[in-house]
């Protein structure tokens, strides 16, 4: 099993693709929290619902300080489909090699459908200004999660 991380604990460093190829660090957002979240598929229904909620509130989680990024295995190409298929604005960068999945702990052992599998645990990370974790939410679900994240946040939502 992964280790999950904790409040207080900073937050791995990366720098991955976004579905144009550009590469996008954690670095590059110093000063602003983060919402990093985790999600198993570009262009399946769940993952589609959280990236269109997160696109919807993108606004309002920015005018209270927070950038979003979504990270995926999927190659920047199908990043680059999911984006023009639902007209997405928030970021998505791919980890095909699921190494800063896993070093968030979003990757590993979990349910489906009753069977233990190894693979995305669909999660959410939040990083304050100075790049630490704020809040580590694991085994979120896709539908109402944005909401929640909105009331948690205290953020006013669009």
């Amino acid at each position: 099993m992964t280790e999950r991380l904790q409040p207080g604990d900073t937050a791995p460093a990366f720098t991955l693709s976004d579905a144009d190829g550009t590469q996008v660090s954690l670095a590059d957002h110093r000063g602003r929290k983060v919402i990093v979240y985790f999600y198993p598929a570009a262009l399946t229904p769940g993952c589609t619902k959280q990236a269109c909620d997160f696109t919807d509130n993108l606004e309002a989680f920015a005018g209270a300080g927070y950038d979003v990024i979504g990270i995926s295995p999927d190659k920047p190409e199908k990043l680059g489909k999911f984006r023009e298929t639902e007209d997405l604005k928030v970021t998505l960068l791919s980890d095909p090699d699921k190494e800063v999945l896993a070093a968030y702990g979003a990757f590993g052992e979990k349910k489906l459908y009753g069977k233990t599998v190894t693979g995305v645990i669909r999660s959410t990370v939040i990083v304050d200004e100075q790049g630490k974790v704020e809040h580590a939410l694991y085994n979120v679900k896709a539908t109402g999660h944005v909401a929640k994240l909105l009331r948690d946040l205290k953020v006013e939502a669009a």
